[in-house]
């Protein structure tokens, strides 16, 4: 059997440490090569440094290294006997808000960063709306540069006590939340456990990430199959073989189940679920498979096959939640292209209903959508389309908007309302330090 594979995140504040942390992790699992090491060494004696750098590990273009920043998501893969990961380490600063967004927007789980030293700050809040709107279902605080304030207890638990009520009132179950408290500069908690903290009695971080459930919301949810592709073989003993291939973006799919073709609106039940290796009895969220259908329906690539008893609703009229990532603003009656699934279809962007400002979670009008912004907006397409809201299924609840001259790609999309902006605590950062 393979093993699992989690997606994770880092994010947090300029110079909370993610690039050391991140260094650390695969330094400590030996998920580096001899050469990158030395050159690590080197770097850091040029530097003047008694201990390697391991942030230049991951920061890897010239300016990072110039800088002392992340600028660009940096996608690490790495792997224990148990488990594989794929690690996004995302920006710290609020003008890469949409690097975050990107790194983010697949993972399972977040690890947030503070500084022991200054405790939650306002991007700390920042990107603990962006992780709560797009749905990460499990977070890791980590306590960073814990060695810097002596190891001290009250000092973890001040942390945890004012992120907790951030966490309960951005939408995050109790249970998701897990803090950790950290040294990734000489590596407490983080592969290893630290004898320097006999107080703390959870996991290392590695261990969490070993153990923590991969099975996300997506597989609990209502069946969902975007069409990638239909399979016609031109043989002679398969002339009646149709196939519809595609991945399964949510819920399990069965042999003998009933599903519904959209936006057409065709019923059916499933004959079979294949892969290359054969049939199946059942595949779940994430797997790729080949679907062969009891009738004979008009299908194509961009529709999709969902669970008859809770389909998705089939509008070209709704409002939904974008992330602005490109440098020329939107206004409202802009003409783009909007890719949901396997489909591409025309839009328009009629009102602009409101923009959040990441500071301070207050809601304002907008004339424009600028780089980074995250809004609200009425959208109409020229194809109806089978949309969950995003806060029930994330896969069949998001999209992208597309430039249609130069094909890049203009916004991040969550479908529907996913903003949680209710009894936020206080502003004001927390300074738990000496």
């Amino acid at each position: 059997m393979g093993r699992d594979l989690l997606r994770f995140a880092t994010a947090g504040s300029v110079d909370d440490g993610k690039s050391t942390l991140v260094g650390r992790l695969l330094y400590d699992t030996k998920s580096v090569l001899a050469d990158q090491i030395e050159a690590v060494q080197r770097a850091s004696v040029d530097k003047g440094l008694a201990t390697p750098d391991l942030s230049l590990l991951v920061d890897g273009l010239r300016a990072e290294r110039e800088q002392g920043i992340t600028i660009d998501v940096a996608y690490r893969y790495f792997g224990m006997p148990t488990r594989e990961f794929v690690l996004a380490d995302t920006p710290g600063h609020v003008q890469y808000t949409r690097n975050t967004v990107t790194g983010a927007s697949t993972a399972e789980l977040a690890v947030l960063l503070v500084d022991a030293r200054h405790g939650v700050v306002e991007q700390t809040r920042r990107h603990a709306a962006v992780l709560a709107l797009l749905r990460v279902p499990r977070l890791v605080l980590a306590i960073n540069k814990i060695d810097l304030v002596d190891y001290d207890q009250a000092v973890l638990e001040a942390i945890a006590k004012d992120f907790a009520g951030l966490a309960r009132s951005l939408g995050f179950a109790e249970d998701a939340v897990v803090t950790i408290p950290v040294s990734a500069l000489v590596g407490d908690n983080v592969v290893e456990r630290s004898e320097r903290t006999p107080w703390y009695e959870g996991p290392t971080l590695l261990g969490h990430l070993e153990s923590v459930p991969v099975t996300g919301p997506e597989v609990d949810a209502p069946f969902r199959l975007p069409v990638q592709y239909v399979i016609r073989p031109r043989t002679e003993e398969l002339h009646d073989y149709r196939g519809y291939a595609g991945q399964v973006a949510s819920g399990t799919v069965r042999p003998g189940d009933e599903v519904v073709v959209l936006p057409g609106g065709h019923r059916t039940t499933v004959a079979s679920v294949e892969t290359a290796d054969g049939p199946l009895a059942a595949a779940a969220a994430g797997r790729s498979v080949t679907v062969l259908l009891a009738d004979d329906i008009d299908l194509s690539r961009g529709d999709v096959i969902a669970a008859a008893g809770a389909p998705p609703r089939v509008t070209d009229d709704f409002d939904a939640t974008l992330c602005w990532l490109s440098e020329k603003p939107l206004h409202p009656g802009a003409r783009l292209l909007l890719k949901h699934g396997t489909r591409t279809t025309q839009v328009i962007v009629g009102e602009l209903r409101d923009r959040l400002d990441t500071d301070t979670f207050a809601l304002s009008v907008p004339e424009t959508l600028q780089i980074n912004d995250i809004g609200r907006v009425a959208l109409r397409t020229a194809d109806p389309l089978p949309v969950d809201d995003y806060a029930d299924i994330r896969a069949t609840g998001g999209f992208l908007l597309i430039d249609p001259p130069t094909g890049n790609t203009l916004a991040a999309g969550l479908v529907g309302d996913p903003l949680v902006l209710v009894d936020l605590p206080s502003r004001e950062p927390s300074t738990p330090g000496p």
